[in-house]
């Protein structure tokens, strides 16, 4: 897990030579999806969305507001999360294998990775709690789909654990879902006498 703070100064460089354009903060961590879905979710959200989860199925990641799926095409082979928070979310990369809007209301001003099967992975403190738009993109999913496929077509033999644990290992490439988000305002404020 790596969290990085970056100041307000737009002249900041990241690793990667370019420039950040108000990167306030960036978060990332790996995550298995078991049975295929990594959430993503604000820290006091505990219940999960059936139509949610339905059309994450159909678009790769959907929500509810206050919590994200993702879907993965392999349940088995860790994935990267990384979640951006800036001033100004730039515009997906165009090369990126696909992407979709998305929102997420963190009353907390924490959110939390999760892995279906094994619980959290990591979390990740906001700037402050509120209301987060922008957009996950995504890329290297269909090519660690197709590495889990294929590992599979080994002989149920006495090494085929062994071919498995190997395989997933050390798959050529990385799986990687990024959000990149902005604050836009303040969370709801929920009425105690409504629950």
């Amino acid at each position: 897990m790596k969290t990085t703070i970056y100041g307000w100064s737009r002249d900041h460089q990241l690793a990667e030579g370019t420039r950040h354009m108000g990167l306030l903060v960036e978060y990332s961590c790996k995550a298995t999806p078991g049975r295929r879905v990594v959430e993503v979710y604000d820290a006091d959200a505990y219940l999960g969305d059936g139509e949610a989860m339905a059309a994450a199925r159909r678009q790769v990641v959907a929500g509810n507001g206050y919590r994200l799926y993702i879907l993965s095409l392999q349940p088995a082979i860790d994935v990267e999360v990384t979640i951006r928070v800036w001033e100004t979310p730039p515009a997906p990369p165009v090369d990126a294998e696909g992407q979709v809007p998305v929102s997420i209301e963190s009353e907390t001003g924490i959110l939390v990775v999760n892995q279906l099967e094994y619980g959290p992975a990591g979390e990740m403190a906001l700037p402050r709690p509120g209301v987060y738009e922008g957009y996950t993109w995504w890329e290297g999913r269909r090519a660690t789909g197709d590495h889990y496929e294929r590992s599979l077509d080994h002989p149920t033999d006495d090494t085929f654990e062994d071919h498995l644990a190997h395989a997933w290992n050390t798959c050529p490439v990385t799986e990687r879902y990024v959000l990149d988000l902005a604050y836009v305002r303040e969370p709801e404020l929920v009425d105690e006498d409504d629950l």
